[in-house]
């Protein structure tokens, strides 16, 4: 009876029947997979609760989809495709994110291909690997100091070179990401990556780039990561 009513409708004499056991099995150990994910990448991250919980539940999610797949070419081709449509339906995420995707997609590819000790091993290899690199502390002190700078300016000011005293005074690096039209045409938006040196004052940076670009609109930001992480 039970294996009747997990049985598929197009399901043949050759066709290989995961069972019951082996199915609940595999789930489970994807969904502690991917709390072990989550939890390693959600430690002293500022990422929100509904990437985590989807990180968690996402080795579960790819192992289903493998095991029902299991060796039919066509229906792989098909959820190749599906999978590669979540990229374009999904906001621009960080590496780090992006990196843990594709983390909980693996230990699902494996726990969903029957390896069951590989993927918890791969998880826990790289979850402890991850939280090394972490621990480490790699650019720290460039992403404390570093901003994305915004400046508007009227359209009639050359920006080429208007800014250059300053940045030298008050930045250790400095780099022009963007320039950007606004009001009609009326006005430029200029966009910086720049890291402030220890011993500066932000207020004085910012009233100094005031007298320059006309008391216009200016922000000064954490570094976004669609320029600084991807």
């Amino acid at each position: 009876m039970m294996n009747t009513l997990f049985g598929g409708i197009f399901d043949t004499s050759t066709t290989s029947v995961i069972s019951v056991s082996s199915f609940l099995l595999c789930v489970a150990v994807s969904l502690v997979i991917g709390l072990f994910i989550s939890a390693v990448f959600g430690y002293k991250s500022k990422s929100s609760q509904s990437f985590l919980v989807t990180l968690a539940l996402l080795p579960a999610v790819v192992c289903v989809v493998i095991m029902m797949v299991n060796g039919n070419v066509g229906a792989g081709v098909a959820v190749a495709g599906a999978f590669s449509l979540v990229r374009f339906r999904s906001a621009p995420g960080t590496a780090r994110e992006i990196g843990a995707i594709f983390l909980a997609m693996a230990s699902g590819l494996l726990t969903g291909m029957g390896y069951l000790g590989y993927a918890v091993l791969f998880a826990v290899i790289i979850g402890l690997v991850n939280f090394l690199y972490e621990s480490i502390g790699w650019k720290k002190a460039e992403m404390q100091t570093g901003k994305t700078l915004h400046i508007t300016i009227p359209e009639n000011l050359d920006y080429t070179n208007i800014f250059d005293e300053i940045f030298k005074e008050f930045t250790k690096s400095c780099e022009m990401v963007n320039v950007k039209t606004t009001n009609m045409g009326s006005l430029f938006k200029l966009t910086y990556q720049v890291e402030l040196k220890e011993d500066v004052s932000e207020k004085d940076f910012i009233d100094k780039l005031r007298c320059r670009n006309g008391n216009l609109e200016i922000v000064m930001a954490r570094r976004e990561t669609v320029v600084g992480d991807l």
